[in-house]
This record gives C-alpha cells, sequence and structure tokens, in this order.
C-alpha cells in the first residue's frame, strides 16, 4: 500500500494548512482564556467559563464572524486576510471587540491574571497594527498570537510548557510553506509574541497582584 510521504510537495502543504488552520490565532485567543482562567479561579467552573469566555468571545468569536462573513462577501482573499492593505478593518473590530470585554473584566472585578491577559492581547494587537500599516510589514499573527499565548501558559502552568514552541514553530513553518509570509515576518512575529504579548502579560500580572 503507498504511504503519504510528507517530503512531496502536496503532503508538506497538507501539513502546512492542517497548522495554519489548527492553531490560527482565533483558536488561541478562544482557547487560551478558558486555560488560564481554569488554573487562575482555582479550578471553579463557573468562574472559568465566565472570564474564559469574556475574553475568548470578545477577542475571537466576534471578530472572526465578522471576518469570516467579510471573506464570503469578497472583502477580503480568505478569513486570514493575507492581504496586508485589507487588515485595517479586521484589527479595527479586534481591538474594538476586545476592549468592550476588557472593559466588562475591569467592572466585573475579574481575576487579575485574566485583566493582564486581555491587556497584553490589546497591546499586541495594537502594536500590530503600527508594524502593519506604519511600517507597511506584513507582521504574521499567527506567529505573534502562538508565541504570546506560549509565554503565558508557560507563566501559568510551568516551564514544561515550553514544549508549547513545538506547534509555535509549526505554525510560523505553516505560513512561510504556504507563501502567506516571509521567514521575516513570521520571525518577528514570533519575537513580538514573546516580548510584547508575553512581557506585557509578565509585567501587569505582577503589578497588579
Amino acid at each position: 500500500m503507498p504511504t503519504l510521504s510528507t517530503e512531496a510537495p502536496g503532503g508538506r502543504r497538507h501539513l502546512a494548512r492542517i497548522a495554519t488552520e489548527v492553531l490560527a490565532p482565533w483558536v488561541w485567543v478562544l482557547g487560551l482564556p478558558l486555560v488560564v482562567a481554569w488554573k487562575v479561579t482555582g479550578h471553579h467552573l463557573g468562574e472559568t467559563a465566565l472570564w474564559g469566555l469574556v475574553v475568548g468571545v470578545s477577542g475571537s468569536l466576534i471578530p472572526m464572524a465578522v471576518i469570516v462573513r467579510g471573506a464570503r462577501k469578497g472583502k477580503w482573499d480568505s478569513h486570514h486576510v493575507t492581504d496586508r492593505a485589507g487588515r485595517l478593518v479586521p484589527f479595527a473590530v479586534c481591538i474594538g471587540s476586545l476592549a468592550a470585554g476588557f472593559a466588562v473584566l475591569i467592572a466585573g472585578d475579574a481575576p487579575h491574571e485574566m485583566v493582564a491577559l486581555a491587556a497584553a492581547e490589546l497591546v499586541c494587537l495594537v502594536a500590530a497594527l503600527a508594524i502593519t500599516f506604519g511600517l507597511k510589514f506584513k507582521i504574521s499573527m499567527h506567529a505573534i498570537v502562538a508565541a504570546g499565548a506560549a509565554v503565558m501558559l508557560i507563566r501559568v502552568y510551568g516551564p514544561w510548557l515550553a514544549l508549547l514552541f513545538l506547534p509555535v514553530g509549526w505554525v510560523c513553518w505553516s505560513r512561510v510553506e504556504l507563501g502567506d509570509h516571509s521567514k521575516a515576518e513570521v520571525m518577528v512575529g514570533t519575537a513580538a509574541g514573546v516580548v510584547v504579548g508575553g512581557g506585557v502579560y509578565l509585567f501587569l500580572e505582577a503589578v497588579l497582584a
């Protein structure tokens, strides 16, 4: 029976496509707050769902619904919005929606770790917006989100989660393999995720504690 070789162009692209979809920014942004909330609320199911979904819905599901709808109408090339010039509206939607979620966290006296997480995501979005349009450089959102999430999870659950940088590397490779980003764009995205996303989270978590 013939076997599928991952070295074949078709096999490589298939693996790249899987990584791009399974490790897409919206997946991280939806799952990350739930996983963090589970730990910081002392494994309280109700509070995990409440605070995790406030961030997940406002930072992921609402923006993704707008982006997918726009892509279906032909406003963007796909739900990944690979065209740099087309990213302004998606960025604005993401920032506006997550800012509303952030306000809910503050008003509801959410755990300080959740406030720090949402703030770090907002800063990442603003930084990515500035780089994308100010420097006209299409930074990889797949890379920045995945790398930032990895740093946050390492802080919350421990150093063994440094293993998450394996899937981070996989998704970065996938973006280059599919031709959606250059190596420089994913490298800058990864660095920004670690320094901006992870750094802001670590700083605010300590300050707000």
